[in-house]
This record gives structure tokens, C-alpha cells and sequence, in this order.
């Protein structure tokens, strides 16, 4: 049998980041990462330390960790994930943050503010704006009906009540008026080089094709007919598109058109308001 300092030291051979390996073996154990380091002498069974080398293996190739271990936290969240659904990255809890801001700012005296998040995925966006807010009624959309699953297992882990909704970005939301909505839709341009270390995750919630901007322009494009007047609507998108979606939302009539930085200082999120007044410069950034 193989101590747990030795199949440590095997998988850092293999090429596995050392945090990433003690989380797969902990998740091995069902113990807490700390036993690792308390017991790195335990001996493993075979059949376990076989698994734990395929788990390596399959990171080592590119899998996300949180496709191996099933888990992935956002926004202090912790949320299930599988390959059915994007993993939900740190930059996007600034969308978050921002619609955060908004309910308890310009939106704070609606009694019942109306949310949706569009391509909800793993539920990660509507779970987080619900739990920070929890006077907004929130609903989510999807078109995989696999992720809406995902996504609603995660709201009942953490007694969350969201609507999902089955359907192509606005098409489940005929009918309705909302307050503000959120997307980190995909917005990859076809080609680009990062797909290909992205190639476990679902490709297409990562690109539209083209040149990137497909699903960003029907998002803002149906946006007038669901938006209430002074209703907001909140994008996620590549670094190097701010400009671009700051365009559209100035074409579709959008105020107060403002992009914000994520951590690493990058352009990232892109926002507007509903039918209010003289859109702003097209390049502000918020930092």
C-alpha cells in the first residue's frame, strides 16, 4: 500500500498543482484536506489510490478540478458543478456584486424588485443575487434542460426559492417586465485560442461562434421589450469586448452605459438603464 505522502508526491510528479491534489484525495478519504497533512503517513487501500491516480490523471489532461470533486464555491456559495454546466469563474461574482448594488441603491424601494438570470447554467448568478437580496423574486433561464437541474438541485442545497425556466435567453420571459437582469452568456469569438484549454466544458456556453458578440446582441436587443422603464440590464463578456456591448446597449437606447473591471483590472461587465435619459460616453470604465 501507498502512504498518502507518497501518492501526493506521485500526482505533484504528474503534474497536478499540490492544493488540487490534497482536495482530490480528501474527497477520496471523506475527510477534511487538514487530515492529509496530520496523517501523511495513512496507508491507502489499492483500489482507492487506483481512483485517486485517475483522478489525477484526468486533471492532469485538462478537467477541471471542479468537475472531479463535484463542487465549485462562488460568491461564499458552494455549489455543485458538472459537465453539463460552466464552471463559474471569480470574475463573474463581480456581476454579482453589481446587481447587489443596485438593489440596495437605485432599486431599493421596490418591495419586490423582479430578477432573471439569462443561461443560468449552474444557478450560480441567481443563487447568489437571491441570497444576498432576499426580497428579489428571481428566476432563471436556460436552454439546457440538464443544466436547469443542476442549477435547481443547488438552489434547494441552500433553501433558495428561484423560477426556472426552460427556453432560449428571453423566449421563456414572453410577457414579462423585470427590473434587472444578468447574463454571462458565451461570448468566445469561433477560433479563439482559449477554447482549446476549455475543451472539457460545455462548448456552448462558451461560444456563440462568429465573432463572439451573437448571443450579447439578442440579449440587449430584447431586452426593451422586458425591462421596465429604469430597469437594469447587466452583461458579462470578454476583455476586449467592453467597448463593443458598450455599443450596443448605446444603440438600443440604454442610460447611465458603464463597463466594470474585475479583479486582474480587465474590462468585464457592461451595464445600462431602461429609458432614462441621455446614454453616457461610450467609454467610461469603472474600475
Amino acid at each position: 500500500m501507498r502512504r498518502v505522502a507518497d501518492a501526493l508526491r506521485d500526482a505533484r510528479a504528474a503534474g497536478v498543482d499540490r492544493l488540487d491534489a490534497q482536495l482530490l484525495l480528501a474527497r477520496r478519504l471523506q475527510r477534511p484536506r487538514s487530515w492529509l497533512l496530520a496523517h501523511d503517513d495513512a496507508e491507502l487501500p489499492d483500489a482507492l489510490a487506483s481512483g485517486f491516480d485517475d483522478d489525477c490523471r484526468r486533471r492532469a489532461s485538462g478537467e477541471p478540478l471542479a468537475y472531479l470533486i463535484d463542487e465549485r464555491e462562488f460568491h461564499g456559495l458552494s455549489l455543485v458543478v458538472s459537465p453539463a454546466v460552466l464552471v463559474p469563474r471569480p470574475e463573474t461574482e463581480g456581476l454579482v456584486d453589481w446587481a447587489l448594488e443596485l438593489l440596495d441603491g437605485p432599486l431599493v424601494g421596490l418591495a419586490r424588485p423582479a430578477v432573471a438570470d439569462l443561461g443560468t447554467g449552474s444557478g450560480a448568478i441567481a443563487i447568489a443575487v437571491a441570497h444576498g437580496c432576499a426580497r428579489a423574486s428571481v428566476c432563471a433561464t436556460d436552454i439546457s434542460a440538464e443544466a436547469l437541474e443542476v442549477a435547481r438541485g443547488n438552489a434547494r442545497q441552500h433553501g433558495i426559492t428561484i423560477e426556472y425556466l426552460h427556453g432560449d435567453w428571453w423566449q421563456p420571459l414572453a410577457g414579462r417586465q423585470l427590473d434587472l437582469v444578468l447574463s454571462n452568456p458565451p461570448y468566445i469569438a469561433d477560433g479563439d485560442p482559449h477554447l482549446e484549454a476549455l475543451a472539457h466544458e460545455p462548448l456552448t456556453a462558451l461560444t456563440p461562434g462568429g465573432d463572439g458578440l451573437g448571443a450579447l446582441r439578442c440579449i440587449v436587443d430584447g431586452a426593451g421589450r422586458h425591462l421596465r422603464p429604469g430597469g437594469w440590464l447587466l452583461l458579462e463578456h470578454g476583455h476586449d469586448q467592453g467597448d463593443a456591448v458598450r455599443g450596443l446597449l448605446v444603440d438600443a437606447g440604454f442610460a447611465s452605459v458603464s463597463t466594470r473591471a474585475d479583479l486582474a483590472g480587465l474590462p468585464r461587465c457592461s451595464g445600462g438603464r431602461q429609458g432614462l435619459g441621455q446614454a453616457i460616453s461610450h467609454d467610461r470604465i469603472e474600475g
